[in-house]
């Protein structure tokens, strides 16, 4: 088996799990509408962005809340294929441990992409039916999003994967996983403006990889970002070259 066949038969595999796991597509579209409608609805209505709603300023948080959880929990899967003896028998096949890596790094980002194309469907069903307002939906800035979405997704699934691939149990994964994945969400702007934070909270939050992506997102979308979109790009694709080259590496000394 090639490489590149062993590549895409991992890639395959874990889309596959996906579909077949009904609850994490639940769980991808009725979590994100309860952030939206809820915190979105509650907060926003103590107070106002001027022509934009709160419901819009937090959707591209939203969206990046969904691609960030998805990607660095996808990385539990690796403890469980080490538990049921699954990695031993793709270990001995003839492919290098870098493109099993690789293999994963794809499925988890397409796993991603696939729950955040779902919640972008129903952002342009709640744009039409006046929910959210102000967003630029087109064929532009709906693939900007996707490149923007996928470019973090490897860094987040090679962060999933580094730890994974550390790990013994999915106890332990969880437990290294929240403490990373809540403290990159909530310091990202997803949910406030980062343009007068704090002396003591802007370092932390402009720090955080996951700024980035956010602040590109409602660039795209809104027209309101902090910085410049490509600047933005650029710090995201640096982050996921980083950790996939300390991923693949985790990955090529783990032991099973």
């Amino acid at each position: 088996m090639s490489d590149a066949m062993g590549i895409y038969a991992l890639w395959y595999r874990e889309i596959k799990v996906f579909f077949r796991e009904k609850s994490r597509i639940v769980s991808s579209v009725v979590n994100p509408i309860l952030w939206l409608l809820v915190i979105g609805g509650g907060i926003g209505s103590a107070f106002s962005l001027g022509k934009l709603n709160y419901q819009s300023f937090i959707f591209p948080g939203v969206l990046m809340q969904v691609a960030i959880f998805s990607s660095v929990f996808f990385g539990v899967y690796i403890v469980w294929d080490k538990k049921i003896d699954f990695l031993k028998e793709v270990l001995i096949s003839p492919i290098s441990r870098t493109s099993i890596f690789f293999g994963k790094v794809l499925g988890g980002s397409t796993d991603s992409l696939i729950q955040t194309t779902l919640l972008l469907i129903i952002g342009v069903i709640f744009v039409h039916i006046g929910i959210l307002q102000g967003i630029n939906f087109t064929a532009t800035t709906l693939l900007l999003s996707f490149f923007i979405i996928i470019l973090s997704s490897f860094g987040l699934v090679s962060m999933g994967l580094l730890i994974g691939s550390q790990m013994e149990s999915p106890e332990g994964f969880q437990m290294i996983g929240s403490f990373l994945i809540f403290p990159m969400f909530f310091l990202s702007g997803a949910l406030f403006p980062i343009d007068n934070l704090p002396s003591w909270l802007a370092p932390f939050t402009f720090l955080n990889p996951m700024t980035y992506p956010v602040d590109a997102l409602r660039g795209v979308l809104l027209g309101a970002s902090h910085f410049n979109v490509f600047f933005d790009i650029g710090v995201i694709g640096t982050f996921s070259v980083v950790m996939i080259l300390i991923g693949s590496y985790a990955f090529k000394n783990m032991k099973v």
